[in-house]
């Protein structure tokens, strides 16, 4: 039952805890975290797993076999951590300079460790396989689509291929303890784009023997931002964002080239095409009108995240009867950050879910969010998301009776 969930998560939680700031305290960046891929398997000794390692990335890989055979689903966790200074002030802080655990991917390693006590305990109540994903490189370096591209998905001796998918994703602005998801698109896809113009350096006292490009970047700034109010569905929304700006070297200098970086995001896939090529065309006729040269390089990143209907709706089922009827949040937009997830998503149905970390006595706007050097979670929050994926697991496994609330007698 959900309540016999949340106490056995509640009686690991001390384990999850220390594991979550162990990781914390030593983080590491990209596909290859060797001290975490340790610690994570430390943590599952003991468990009736079968464990195997990625070649190309430092994932994990366990299956926990039920008691029954069935079909084969698979719980997910990020491992890696953010290029950021940390200045939380905590006493378990990053120990790494220039690293740190800013999206809660420790959290997330530690909730799945605490699930696979639960289920391994549990397993006679499965029919089918668990295969746990400790994952590598999400923040940007395609963790996801590595491993897939290691078979991920296959079936493995004797087991069915992946069916399905679950993941949790953490979330300090939201209310500790609460979940929301939705189906459809939940989180954008991300692309990286970089506009070179070129024109005629020259002195800067004499503009007219010249071809300044840094005002013609300007402007393709400021048509851009145009470009999405105007020609993108307010309700299939887009966001484009120019971060960085480089041009010229001194006062009295017109430079040649004004380098511009930034990122796309969209919500769906016709919407990503259509703002990639708009910005192409803007950049280049804005230029041309100058007599000037925009070259644009795009770099597809992750694509949308999209949560299969039944699923979605499934997991809100889950965790109203885990964390209470209350504790669910509603959903009504996507989040225009991204996910590698989405690989998976696109390959199986699924679903991933926020849970609430907010710390206790601060609103949305006082805490600080995901990627922020002052993100801090509340840790009594990860209870919760321990239960639910063990609750997830159970209830597609074929265990109604550990994951549904009791029947209302007649």
């Amino acid at each position: 039952m959900a309540d016999d969930l949340m106490e056995a998560a509640g009686a690991v939680h001390d384990e999850v805890v220390a594991l979550r700031r162990a990781i914390h305290r030593d983080p590491e960046l990209d596909l290859d975290l060797p001290r975490t891929q340790e610690k994570v398997l430390d943590a599952l000794d003991g468990l009736p797993l079968t464990v195997r390692t990625g070649v190309g990335l430092s994932s994990i890989v366990a299956d926990l076999d039920g008691g029954e055979p069935g079909p084969t689903i698979l719980l997910r966790a990020d491992m890696d951590a953010l290029p950021v200074y940390e200045d939380t002030g905590l006493d378990y802080a990053s120990g790494v300079d220039g690293c740190m655990h800013a999206c809660g991917h420790d959290a997330h390693t530690a909730m799945l460790v605490g699930a696979a006590r639960l289920l391994a305990e549990r397993r006679g109540s499965l029919a089918g396989r668990v295969r746990l994903f400790f994952q590598p490189g999400e923040e940007g370096r395609h963790g996801a689509r590595v491993a897939l591209g290691e078979g991920l998905l296959d079936a493995t001796d004797g087991g069915e291929a992946v069916s399905y998918a679950f993941a949790i994703h953490q979330s300090p602005s939201m209310r500790g303890g609460f979940v929301t998801t939705k189906p459809g698109p939940i989180m954008a896809s991300a692309d990286e784009f970089t506009i070179i113009v070129r024109g005629r350096g020259g002195h800067a006292s004499m503009p007219h023997f010249a071809a300044d490009p840094i005002p013609v970047a300007c402007e393709i700034v400021g048509a851009l931002q145009s470009f999405v109010t105007r020609r993108v569905d307010v309700f299939d929304p887009a966001v484009v964002t120019v971060g960085s700006i480089r041009a010229g070297t001194t006062t009295n200098v017109i430079p040649e080239i004004a380098r511009m970086r930034g990122t796309i995001r969209a919500v769906s896939a016709g919407t990503r095409e259509a703002v990639r090529s708009g910005l192409e065309r803007v950049a280049a006729g804005i230029a041309a009108a100058h007599d000037m040269v925009a070259e644009v390089e795009l770099h597809a990143g992750y694509p949308v995240t999209v949560n299969h209907a039944e699923p979605a709706a499934e997991v809100l089922e889950v965790a109203a009867a885990v964390a209470g009827e209350e504790h669910i949040e509603p959903m009504v937009a996507p989040v225009m950050g991204a996910e590698d997830f989405s690989y998976l998503l696109e390959e199986v149905p699924g679903v991933m879910a926020f849970l609430g970390t907010r710390p206790a006595g601060l609103r949305a706007a006082q805490a600080a969010p995901n990627h922020s050097n002052k993100m801090v979670l509340a840790e009594e929050a990860m209870a919760t998301g321990v239960a639910l994926h063990a609750a997830v697991a159970l209830r597609r496994l074929g265990a109604p009776d550990e994951s549904r609330p009791a029947a209302a007698t007649p």
